[in-house]
């Protein structure tokens, strides 16, 4: 019989898992960008431990291990700002970061977000491609290096939609 994997807050005992995996997650992305100091990369233990405590952090957990994480917080606009997207090389495509992503989204709807907004690299098909089906538009494109551009994604809130 196999284990599913369950979505659920994140416990503060979990930041040195959220961070190994995020460390494991974003190897790809390094690869991809041939930059391996992207601040996932790069995030302390202790920024990753404060983050947790002041915004909204969710884990995918199969039994034990934490084998997705995101995270997000309802900025002074009202917009839920979205972030840290990470799932464990072998669990990706199987719908767990879509999973991740409508939980923190009605988390965040319920913190007052009429709007969402979150980020990836231009080069990242599989994570536009993702955002796109969930109903995320290119709002904006940033040149951050010749390797690198921001690409910035926003859809509106469902209360936004029924108004």
């Amino acid at each position: 019989m196999g284990m599913s994997v369950i979505i659920a807050s994140a416990r503060p005992d979990e930041a040195e898992q959220i961070l190994k995996l995020q460390y494991l997650g974003y190897q790809s992305e390094a690869e991809l960008y041939s930059d391996w100091t992207l601040e996932p990369l790069t995030q302390s233990l202790e920024s990753l431990q404060a983050e947790l405590a002041e915004h909204r952090s969710l884990v995918a957990r199969l039994g034990d291990e934490v084998v997705g994480a995101v995270r997000g917080w309802v900025d002074e606009a009202g917009v839920g700002q979205i972030g840290r997207l990470v799932v464990h090389p072998r669990m990706q495509r199987h719908g767990l970061g879509r999973r991740l992503l409508t939980a923190l989204e009605a988390q965040l709807a319920e913190d007052g977000a009429t709007r969402f907004e979150l980020f990836t690299g231009h080069r990242s098909l599989g994570n536009l491609r993702l955002y796109r089906s969930l109903g995320y538009h290119e709002t904006d494109v940033r040149e951050v290096s010749r390797r690198l551009s921001i690409v910035t994604l926003a859809k509106p809130g469902e209360a936004s939609l029924a108004a």
